[in-house]
Formats: structure tokens, sequence, C-alpha cells
């Protein structure tokens, strides 16, 4: 397998990543119209973490690090080191030695669709990853691959300068072309979702604030009493 090393990709603008920062991985997937969700399979090996940051991406073998090395080379402050595999892989391909040196270099964290070891390492040294597996199973260096080139994960393509954001949840990506609008999108459905919860706390119901009683209605939902329920008289 051959391969080829980018250098200097275009990258979202850094205020754009900033913004995005502020929200959730939820929020700004669906401040996308539900899209950009790398799916549940990718979990974070810490807990309260939240990182945003333009990506720089892998292509790697499957269960060979070579590309990674020769990532960290091309990783600079504010970006968050993408790999993924031509086949899938569960294989311990990173870990507390790539995050040293990628801390070095500003990196803010890790997505890995394939495994990942150190983990507690990681988490007691504050660098922050996501993960398809954890897998204290080694790796070799020996097949190239490429880097800071258009890569797939779970349906989404992911390409260098792209914005990452990652949490709890999950990671969603948002292409570098649309990370203002969506910044904007997502601080509107936040204020949105703000003006919900202070009518929920007031004790306001989703049923009338969403108007949905109405949708129950069209879909033939109806209200009975238990004990007409519990005697059969069905409508």
């Amino acid at each position: 397998m051959s391969g080829v090393v980018v250098t200097d990709p275009p990258k979202a603008d850094a205020k754009d990543v900033e913004a995005l920062a502020g929200y959730g991985v939820a929020t700004i997937s669906e401040a996308m119209g539900r899209t950009g969700l790398l799916g549940p399979g990718m979990r974070p090996i810490q807990q309260g973490v939240r990182i945003a940051g333009t990506a720089v991406t892998v292509l790697s073998w499957p269960g060979d690090n070579l590309m990674i090395h020769a990532a960290v080379e091309q990783c600079g402050e504010g970006d968050v080191l993408v790999v993924t595999t031509t086949s899938p892989s569960t294989d311990g391909m990173f870990g507390e030695l790539f995050a040293t040196a990628l801390r070095r270099r500003g990196v803010r964290g890790l997505v890995i669709n394939a495994g990942i070891r150190d983990t507690q390492e990681l988490r007691e040294m504050g660098f922050a990853a996501w993960s398809r597996a954890v897998s204290a199973q080694g790796t070799v260096k020996a097949t190239g691959g490429s880097v800071n080139v258009p890569v797939a994960v779970d349906g989404q393509v992911i390409r260098p300068g792209d914005v990452i954001v990652a949490d709890d949840d999950g990671v969603v990506v948002v292409p570098r072309e649309k990370a203002r609008e969506t910044a904007e999108a997502s601080e509107a459905r936040e204020n949105k979702e703000a003006a919900s919860r202070a009518a929920f706390v007031e004790g306001q119901l989703g049923l009338d604030r969403y108007g949905l009683r109405e949708k129950l209605r069209q879909l033939g939902v109806t209200y009975q009493s238990y004990d007409a329920y519990a005697a059969g008289d069905r409508p």
C-alpha cells in the first residue's frame, strides 16, 4: 500500500472552531439537520471532557501505526488527530507515547476508528481520546498509508481541516466551509432550548409547548380511565 502525506491543507477559521467548542455534539448535529455524527461506537475514554479542533486525518493499514508517526509532524496547535484503517481493526494503535508527542505540539485530542491503549495514563495526563475499542494488542510499523486525505468513518467523510467536536455523547464532524453557519445555528438552537427549559421549570408540558396534543389526535391516540380500560371498554 503506497500513500501520500499532504502538507498545509486548508483549515476552518480558529474563531469558528472556538465558537463550536461552546456547544455539545448533540446540539451541533441537530443544528446541521441531524448529520455529521460518527456513530455510537466511538466512545470516550474519559468523562466530562469536550474538545473542538481541526482534523488531521490518517489512513492506516490495520494493526500498523507507521502513518500515525508520520502524522505527528503534520499536527499543530488546535488540531485533533483522526485515525482510521483500510479495514476494521481493534488493535491498540495509539498510546501514551503518541499522546506525549501530540500534546507537545498543541493537539487537543484523538479520534481513532480502531483500538487505543494506555487509557489510564492518557486520563492521568489529561489527553482526551475517543476510540472504537480499547485493546492492549500491539502493532507494527511496516505499511504505507496517507495523512491529510479525506477519510470515511461511519459513513461520514472527514477532510483535513474540518472541525471535530467530541464530548461524552460522541463525535461530530463539521465541514470547514460550514463552521460559521453551524456555530450560528447551534447558538439559535441553544437559545430555543433555554426558553423551553425555563417553561418546563414553570410546569409547562412538552405536549402543550410543542403542540403535540393535536398530533396525538391525528394519530388516533385516545385517553381512557384505568377502570374503563381494565373493563375492556375500548374506543
